[in-house]
Protein backbone atom coordinates (compact mmCIF):
# COMPACT_ATOMS: atom_id res chain seq x y z
CA UNK A 1 0.00 0.00 0.00
CA UNK A 2 2.84 2.05 0.87
CA UNK A 3 4.37 1.77 -2.63
CA UNK A 4 1.45 2.81 -3.82
CA UNK A 5 0.86 6.33 -1.98
CA UNK A 6 4.41 7.18 -2.99
CA UNK A 7 3.37 6.42 -6.67
CA UNK A 8 0.47 8.32 -6.77
CA UNK A 9 2.81 11.37 -4.84
CA UNK A 10 5.47 11.01 -7.71
CA UNK A 11 3.54 10.60 -10.45
CA UNK A 12 1.54 14.40 -9.33
CA UNK A 13 4.74 15.76 -8.95
CA UNK A 14 6.14 14.81 -12.09
CA UNK A 15 2.80 15.80 -14.28
CA UNK A 16 2.84 18.77 -12.07
CA UNK A 17 6.30 19.53 -13.51
CA UNK A 18 5.08 18.75 -17.16
CA UNK A 19 2.69 21.05 -16.36
CA UNK A 20 4.17 24.01 -15.57
CA UNK A 21 6.63 23.58 -17.42
CA UNK A 22 3.97 23.50 -20.56
CA UNK A 23 2.49 26.65 -18.94
CA UNK A 24 6.30 28.78 -18.85
CA UNK A 25 7.17 27.62 -22.70
CA UNK A 26 4.50 30.28 -24.30
CA UNK A 27 3.75 29.04 -27.61
CA UNK A 28 6.68 26.66 -27.58
CA UNK A 29 6.90 24.50 -30.66
CA UNK A 30 4.34 26.57 -32.29
CA UNK A 31 6.09 29.97 -32.33
CA UNK A 32 7.50 31.55 -35.17
CA UNK A 33 11.09 31.57 -34.05
CA UNK A 34 10.78 27.74 -32.91
CA UNK A 35 9.41 26.93 -36.67
CA UNK A 36 12.07 28.76 -38.57
CA UNK A 37 14.94 26.89 -36.31
CA UNK A 38 16.95 24.25 -38.80
CA UNK A 39 15.99 21.41 -36.88
CA UNK A 40 18.03 18.08 -36.67
CA UNK A 41 17.13 15.41 -39.54
CA UNK A 42 16.21 13.07 -36.32
CA UNK A 43 13.40 15.30 -34.85
CA UNK A 44 10.31 13.65 -34.52
CA UNK A 45 7.26 14.78 -35.29
CA UNK A 46 5.71 16.89 -32.69
CA UNK A 47 3.26 14.36 -31.12
CA UNK A 48 6.24 11.98 -29.84
CA UNK A 49 7.35 14.47 -27.43
CA UNK A 50 3.60 14.09 -25.62
CA UNK A 51 3.87 10.20 -25.98
CA UNK A 52 7.33 10.35 -25.07
CA UNK A 53 7.67 12.60 -21.79
CA UNK A 54 4.17 10.55 -20.73
CA UNK A 55 5.62 7.42 -21.07
CA UNK A 56 8.97 8.79 -19.71
CA UNK A 57 7.40 10.40 -16.35
CA UNK A 58 5.17 7.38 -15.31
CA UNK A 59 8.42 5.17 -15.27
CA UNK A 60 10.10 7.71 -13.45
CA UNK A 61 7.25 7.48 -10.74
CA UNK A 62 7.55 3.81 -10.66
CA UNK A 63 11.66 4.12 -10.20
CA UNK A 64 11.14 6.63 -7.48
CA UNK A 65 8.53 5.30 -5.34
CA UNK A 66 10.14 1.69 -5.93
CA UNK A 67 13.45 3.13 -5.16
CA UNK A 68 12.34 5.20 -1.90
CA UNK A 69 11.36 1.45 -0.52
CA UNK A 70 14.97 0.14 -1.24
CA UNK A 71 17.17 2.62 -0.04
CA UNK A 72 18.19 4.11 3.26
CA UNK A 73 19.18 7.38 2.34
CA UNK A 74 16.02 8.98 1.85
CA UNK A 75 17.10 12.84 2.20
CA UNK A 76 19.59 12.41 -0.88
CA UNK A 77 17.10 10.60 -2.97
CA UNK A 78 14.73 13.33 -2.34
CA UNK A 79 17.14 16.04 -2.99
CA UNK A 80 18.30 14.43 -6.37
CA UNK A 81 14.70 13.86 -7.37
CA UNK A 82 14.10 18.12 -6.38
CA UNK A 83 17.20 19.19 -8.16
CA UNK A 84 15.71 16.86 -11.57
CA UNK A 85 12.55 18.35 -10.82
CA UNK A 86 13.73 22.08 -11.18
CA UNK A 87 15.95 21.10 -14.35
CA UNK A 88 13.26 19.66 -15.62
CA UNK A 89 10.83 22.29 -14.99
CA UNK A 90 13.12 25.06 -15.98
CA UNK A 91 14.82 24.36 -19.70
CA UNK A 92 10.55 24.90 -21.43
CA UNK A 93 10.98 28.46 -20.64
CA UNK A 94 14.54 28.94 -21.19
CA UNK A 95 14.67 27.31 -24.86
CA UNK A 96 11.25 28.12 -25.80
CA UNK A 97 9.94 31.65 -24.28
CA UNK A 98 13.65 33.27 -23.85
CA UNK A 99 15.18 31.34 -26.70
CA UNK A 100 18.06 31.12 -24.57
CA UNK A 101 19.29 28.08 -26.64
CA UNK A 102 22.76 28.15 -24.99
CA UNK A 103 21.69 28.33 -21.60
CA UNK A 104 18.90 25.38 -22.15
CA UNK A 105 21.54 23.37 -23.71
CA UNK A 106 23.42 23.52 -20.07
CA UNK A 107 20.72 22.65 -18.26
CA UNK A 108 19.67 19.41 -20.15
CA UNK A 109 23.86 18.50 -20.21
CA UNK A 110 23.06 18.62 -16.32
CA UNK A 111 19.92 16.69 -16.61
CA UNK A 112 21.13 14.05 -18.57
CA UNK A 113 23.86 13.79 -15.77
CA UNK A 114 21.85 13.68 -13.06
CA UNK A 115 19.67 10.83 -14.54
CA UNK A 116 22.51 8.83 -15.65
CA UNK A 117 23.21 9.14 -12.22
CA UNK A 118 19.92 7.51 -11.36
CA UNK A 119 20.58 5.06 -13.49
CA UNK A 120 23.70 4.06 -13.30
CA UNK A 121 24.46 4.89 -9.70
CA UNK A 122 21.91 3.49 -8.34
CA UNK A 123 21.94 0.54 -10.54
CA UNK A 124 24.19 -1.52 -7.57
CA UNK A 125 21.10 -1.29 -5.32
CA UNK A 126 18.27 -1.30 -7.15
CA UNK A 127 19.11 -3.49 -9.90
CA UNK A 128 15.90 -4.64 -11.96
CA UNK A 129 13.92 -1.87 -10.66
CA UNK A 130 16.51 0.67 -12.59
CA UNK A 131 14.98 -0.07 -15.94
CA UNK A 132 12.04 2.03 -15.16
CA UNK A 133 14.64 4.87 -15.23
CA UNK A 134 16.01 4.02 -18.68
CA UNK A 135 12.92 5.63 -21.15
CA UNK A 136 14.11 8.99 -18.90
CA UNK A 137 17.87 8.10 -20.32
CA UNK A 138 17.37 7.44 -23.55
CA UNK A 139 14.95 10.23 -24.15
CA UNK A 140 16.90 13.32 -22.47
CA UNK A 141 19.59 11.98 -24.50
CA UNK A 142 17.52 12.19 -27.74
CA UNK A 143 16.29 16.16 -26.29
CA UNK A 144 19.97 17.15 -25.78
CA UNK A 145 21.15 15.96 -29.04
CA UNK A 146 18.04 18.15 -30.01
CA UNK A 147 18.63 20.93 -28.38
CA UNK A 148 22.90 20.89 -29.21
CA UNK A 149 21.64 20.57 -32.96
CA UNK A 150 19.83 23.93 -32.47
CA UNK A 151 22.49 25.56 -30.70
CA UNK A 152 25.22 24.57 -32.98
CA UNK A 153 23.50 24.92 -36.32
CA UNK A 154 21.67 28.36 -35.73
Amino acid sequence: MKVAIRLIAFLILNFTALGIGGLLMGNGPSSDWYLQLSKAPWTPPGWVFGVAWTTVMLCFAAYMALGWSELSDKKRWITLYTIQWVLNVSWNPLFFRYHQVGAAMVVIILLTILIAWFLFGYYPRLRMKSVFILPYFLWVMVATSLNAYIRFMN
